[in-house]
């Protein structure tokens, strides 16, 4: 059961940010999959993952060894993917979403969305640094 979430949820995520490498084609399905529909589904299974395991478990977020008895369930390490799943999604839309609304174009915005994918706050990072920086058109142009 556990190995069939994981799965899943690792299937949807992709499905989540495969849409936000087509957002330049289609900017409202890929915002209704990528920052809606997709961490919807993943929080559902998070929440219901922490409601059906959290009372059992041991550890807590006081310190880091509390936490790494807490990820001994692998429930919760489970649940604690899935957070790290819809977050880094929603954080990679939010970014697209951001870009298209800067004008900035894509191409500058796809190697924020890897590392975003990858490493979630560095891609985060560079998506702000990239925004700060302002090395792109502000009217006029295509945010593609």
């Amino acid at each position: 059961m556990l190995e069939t979430l994981f799965s899943t949820a690792g299937a949807l995520a992709m499905a989540g940010w495969l849409a936000l490498l087509a957002s330049p084609l289609a900017p409202r399905l890929s915002d209704r999959i990528a920052a809606v529909a997709v961490p919807l589904i993943l929080s559902v299974a998070y929440a219901g993952l922490v409601l059906a395991n959290w009372s059992t478990a041991e550890g807590g977020f006081d310190s880091l060894d509390n936490v790494a008895l807490l990820f001994q369930s692998r429930e919760l390490l489970l649940a604690g993917w899935i957070h790290y799943l819809a977050f880094d999604l929603f954080v990679g839309a939010w970014e697209v979403r951001t870009a298209r609304a800067e004008k900035i174009r894509f191409f500058l915005v796809v190697p924020c969305l890897i590392l975003t994918f990858l490493f979630g706050p560095a891609g985060l990072l560079v998506f702000q640094a990239l925004r700060l920086v302002g090395s792109f058109p502000r009217s006029g142009s295509r945010a593609n």
